[in-house]
């Protein structure tokens, strides 16, 4: 069976080429998985909008409705970082829609990836930080509420810490989040996961896979997990301009080998999301993002 994709053309909201959230990487990426052969009719799942109900599971019921209506307060969006318009709102739904889509497939097939998501620092009250509603938080409750998962891990692998996960999670006891990120990087007020390792700047390839080689057993030994949530972030990049961590595309493999590999080798369905990536080179970012779906290709 092939790599289960799940995908939406309007997670591209359309935004000018020069903003800082580069919205245009979602198109590129799925180009650069049609060069790569990844796509085709029995691999791409549509993904389709998750209903309040579920965004309800994670977020306050007055921010879900400002979001749906298009209501957002400007303070607000300011955190966000850009209006919530109707194609903004849309797309959020979508994309939560999306990881919850394929949280189902990768529980059905071992592994399947969305090609948005990863929107990790929403949180239960709002949404900050190019994020509007959080994916995996709400797909996390949305298989809890089902009785389809009940231990889960998140594996956040952003340069930025995972917040907002955090804090939708953090009283959830079926649901364990993990971040390891850049310790002087966003946010400045950093709200605990179960696990955080924080990294200096300038950790490159060899220490950071070291580092998470050590973790990743620790975390599997805790409880045969139902499901992983990988965010496979690429804004740790060296080109990134969000993030200092310094690694190469080759790192990037490494990393996303490692944490596939392991919990697959386990029997563990992993999800992947694609979180973060900011270069101002969107070709390369979206060749970045691809890896992700190139190492999960080889366990599907």
């Amino acid at each position: 069976m092939p790599l289960q994709i799940v995908h939406h053309p309007d997670y591209d909201a359309g935004f000018a080429t020069n903003h800082r959230f580069p919205m245009s990487k979602y198109p590129l990426l799925m180009e650069a998985l049609r060069a790569r052969g990844l796509t085709g009719p029995e691999t791409l799942n549509t993904a389709g909008p998750a209903p309040a109900s579920w965004l309800r599971l994670a977020h306050a019921a007055d921010y879900v409705d400002q979001v749906i209506n298009c209501a957002v307060p400007e303070k607000i969006e300011r955190e966000i970082g850009f209006p919530v318009g109707p194609r903004v709102s849309l797309r959020a739904q979508l994309a939560t829609g999306g990881t919850v889509a394929a949280a189902r497939l990768a529980l059905r097939h071992g592994i399947a990836c969305n090609t948005a998501g990863g929107s990790h620092h929403a949180r239960r009250a709002q949404g900050a930080g190019f994020c509007t509603f959080n994916d995996v938080a709400v797909a996390a409750l949305v298989l809890l509420e089902e009785g389809a998962a009940q231990n889960i891990l998140v594996v956040d692998l952003d340069v930025h810490q995972g917040d907002g996960t955090a804090d939708v999670l953090r009283d959830e006891p079926r649901a364990y989040t993990f971040s390891m990120h850049g310790e002087r990087n966003y946010p400045v007020r950093k709200i605990a996961s179960d696990l955080d390792v924080a990294l200096p700047d300038g950790t490159g390839d060899a220490a950071y896979v070291e580092r998470l080689h050590t973790i990743l057993p620790e975390l599997s030994a805790r409880t045969p997990w139902d499901i992983v949530f990988y965010n496979a972030g690429v804004d740790v990049h060296a080109e990134d301009r969000l993030g200092r961590l310094a690694l190469s595309n080759d790192g990037l493999r490494a990393r996303d080998e490692m944490v596939i590999g392991h919990f697959r080798a386990l029997g563990v369905p992993v999800c992947g999301v694609i979180g973060g990536g900011y270069s101002t080179d969107v070709p390369a970012l979206a060749a970045r993002h691809a890896i992700l779906f190139e190492v999960a290709s080889g366990y599907a």
